[in-house]
């Protein structure tokens, strides 16, 4: 009986599995699917799936398997078999041939196997690059007529080991977040009396944009090989409008994640100037949108460069350079205090200002987890881009910076790069901000774990629950890789308002110094904030004997 139940169960997982291989597709067609869990096995002809995803009619072959699904998974099924991938050959090349590409193909080719149960490494790349190259796309279907062998064998048991540590991180995930909403709903801290304020919508202010161009010369030391450093800064500079500014104005710098661009953070950008901050955002140029774009276009053959860790950082410290520059010169900026700076970084970012203030890269926890065989195991794919980082030669970089005095890292990749003895070096004010579906740098093992390893007195962690990877961004100046809805998650708009909202207390209490926002960091605002689909939670302290209970 528990035999039967686990076939079923991996006919569930098949639809899921395959939908990673919509990034797949080589050359002569194979006819069957074999699907084998030890020694049982039993085959789908390539052909049924076709009359299936083209009528909807379940011939022999398929009608078997249909007994132990629902409708609605057939339905998933049969969108999944058609569903076209808009990428060209050139970008599925170019990334099956990166290290991240082959070493999710060696994972796939544990699955996915010709009839002779080779590894599938080569024939699913193949297979991927001839069907992207195809009129019809880059479908399963078309994977599947491209696939070089006769017959294309998935391994269920291994699937199903798969799905299993997949289904054991989304459980402990489950059970991280339950404990932090029961920890946050015992926190009663009061509000002041009234109407409680909205921090999400506008402030008072006007602001100003102007657009700086950067060169940095001084990038020597580094991989560079002394190269100079050439990038883009967004200055939002706020005036008065209803009320007075302030004689000594605060500044917040703001790093994007990887792939993206300056603009996706414009929303808060222009939210904090709104209340009186200044706010830069420079675009990292080995890492962003048009880096990505690049890697599609066969420009470059990398994600992108280990040196990137040490150059976002010092892109950071180069713009507060400019900024300190420019307040001795340039009566716009004189009221600027460069002294007291928050920095706010998503995904990369968030490893950027976590680097700015005091982790250092921990190369030895890089050596012990990049080894093949931990890469391989892995399910948090944010540790394919950490590992780059163990390309650098194993220095001190001193990347942090004593004019950041407070920080906010959404989505932070850390675990890796960092580890707990570099967290732990971490002096100033923190926020950690988590959506427990991110898939791309998972919750638990980046963001929840990794605040039990601060020190530092005033730390907080917001969890939003069904949050991915991609709530908080706006789309981007840049045109990238399309993400699917599915992907982005629900109710983007909120997320934001929650990241407006809590980056204006966060940073009005330690960059401005304004007491009187400190009861909005607190279990009770969030709540107050919080609305489904996306609900809100907030704690200060949270440690692991906690978590594993």
């Amino acid at each position: 009986m528990r035999q039967f139940k686990r076939l079923k169960f991996a006919l569930h997982v098949i639809a899921g599995l395959m939908s990673i291989a919509v990034f797949s597709r080589p050359a002569s067609a194979a006819e069957r699917v074999f699907l084998s869990y030890g020694i049982l096995e039993r085959s789908i002809s390539v052909s049924a799936l076709e009359a299936y995803a083209r009528t909807g009619a379940l011939d022999g072959d398929l009608y078997v398997y249909s007994q132990y699904v629902t409708p609605q998974q057939l339905q998933t099924l049969r969108k999944a078999l058609v569903t076209r991938a808009d990428l060209s050959p050139i970008a599925v090349s170019q990334f099956l041939y990166t290290q991240q590409g082959e070493i999710l193909l060696r994972r796939l080719g544990e699955v996915i196997q010709p009839e002779s149960r080779d590894t599938g490494f080569f024939a699913i790349r193949g297979a991927l690059i001839l069907a992207s190259a195809d009129p019809e796309g880059l479908t399963l279907l078309n994977v599947f007529r491209k696939f070089p062998t006769r017959g294309l064998r998935i391994d269920l048991q291994r699937s199903l080991d798969i799905a299993g540590d997949f289904g054991n991180l989304i459980n402990q995930t489950t059970r991280a977040t339950q404990t932090i909403v029961e920890l946050a709903r015992q926190e009663n801290t009061p509000l002041p009396s009234g109407n409680i304020p909205d921090l999400s919508v506008r402030g008072a202010y006007g602001f100003e944009k102007e657009t700086l161009r950067l060169v940095d010369r001084s990038r020597g030391f580094v991989q560079a090989l002394g190269r100079e450093r050439v990038f883009p800064v967004d200055v939002y500079l706020p005036f008065a409008r209803r009320q007075a500014l302030s004689a000594s104005v605060p500044v917040v710098v703001i790093s994007h994640g990887l792939g993206s661009d300056r603009g996706t953070f414009r929303y808060l950008a222009e939210h904090l100037a709104s209340h009186g901050f200044a706010v830069a955002v420079p675009e990292h140029p080995g890492s962003n949108a048009k880096q990505l774009q690049a890697l599609v276009d066969g420009i470059v053959s990398e994600v992108t460069s280990p040196s990137e860790f040490i150059d976002r950082p010092l892109d950071i410290k180069y713009v507060l350079d400019e900024l300190e520059r420019r307040a001795t010169s340039d009566p716009r900026y004189k009221r600027l205090n460069v002294k007291q700076v928050g920095v706010l970084g998503q995904s990369f970012g968030g490893y950027t200002v976590m680097a700015l203030a005091g982790a250092s890269i921990n190369f030895e926890q890089l050596q012990q987890s990049c080894q093949p065989t931990e890469i391989d195991r892995t399910l948090n794919l944010s540790v394919l881009l950490q590992c780059r980082a163990a390309g650098l030669p194993p220095i001190n970089y001193n990347l942090s910076d004593p004019r950041v005095k407070a920080i906010i890292a959404i989505n932070p990749i850390d675990s890796v790069v960092f580890g707990q003895s570099s967290i732990a070096q971490i002096k100033t004010p923190t926020l950690i901000m988590a959506g427990n579906a991110d898939t791309v740098a998972p919750a638990l093992p980046e963001q929840i774990q990794p605040f039990t390893w601060l020190q530092t007195r005033d730390r907080f962690l917001a969890v939003v629950d069904r949050g991915t990877h991609f709530s908080a961004l706006e789309e981007g100046d840049t045109p990238g890789v399309p993400v699917p809805p599915e992907v982005i998650g629900p109710s983007p708009t909120l997320a934001r308002r929650y990241v407006n909202a809590l980056s204006l207390a966060f940073f009005s209490t330690y960059i401005a110094n304004r007491s009187d926002y400190r009861p909005y960091l607190s279990a009770t605002y969030a709540r107050a904030l919080s609305q489904d689909p996306l609900r809100l939670s907030l704690v200060q302290s949270l440690t692991l004997a906690q978590l594993d209970r």
